[in-house]
């Protein structure tokens, strides 16, 4: 591995050290729960298994190559290396990541697709599936992950949680987050009694998306 390389890996896994304790900080994961990956050329890093968050340092850096051999570090990967690697194999990401938001969880067990409340469903490709319920770290999960990510950056994870990814980590965090914020609003709506949200049309989450190719988030 060259110099630059090693720089690069050790600025990535700075970054993601950074975005997972992020995770915590902000509620959207409890204890080891939840992990975060960035690519660098080659090499996946990604959080390793069962080690708090704030206890990472950068000896502790965990890498593997496309096909999941460990490339960097003794720790082993998170548990979740399946459903991480899948996502890098099937879209452009560079960054990916995984929480147990307690919202986004809730809406999970209630519907199969999270209801238009907000245009902030165009932000993440329109409105966010739920993917069918599989145990964690198994390829049938990862599979059905792929299915509810079509032509989506974010999704659910029945009884189990979010996934997003983008370009960089912060638009994957920035994304989760958007995704936790869009499931809390519709569970605060809903539960008005007596009342039934509105919800955006198709056509209407379809301008915002044409609106947020001409002129990015709005804000």
């Amino acid at each position: 591995m060259s110099e630059q390389q090693r720089d690069a890996i050790g600025r990535a896994w700075d970054g993601l050290v950074a975005t997972a304790r992020r995770t915590a900080a902000e509620g959207l994961v409890v204890g080891t729960s939840g992990n975060v990956s960035a690519r660098v050329g080659d090499t996946i890093l990604v959080t390793p298994s069962g080690v708090p968050y704030d206890r990472l340092g950068p000896e502790d850096a965990v890498g593997v190559d496309p096909e999941g051999n460990r490339v960097l570090g003794e720790l082993a990967p998170t548990s979740e290396l399946p459903l991480h690697l899948a996502v890098y194999r099937n879209t452009d990401a560079t960054a990916v990541v995984h929480t147990h938001a307690v919202h986004a969880t809730a809406v999970s067990t209630l519907v199969a697709e999270v209801p238009s409340i907000h245009y902030a469903a165009a932000m993440l490709g329109g409105p966010v599936r739920v993917a069918a319920y599989a145990r964690y770290g198994t390829g049938e999960l990862a599979e059905n992950m792929l299915t509810a990510l079509r032509d989506r950056t974010g999704c659910l994870l029945q009884n189990h949680g979010t996934v997003t990814y983008g370009t960089t980590l912060d638009q994957a965090y920035d994304r989760t987050a958007q995704l936790e914020w869009l499931c809390r609003l519709w569970l605060t709506a809903s539960s008005v009694p007596g009342h039934t949200p509105n919800l955006l049309s198709p056509r209407q989450l379809h301008e915002v998306g044409e609106a947020l190719k001409g002129y990015g988030q709005p804000g």
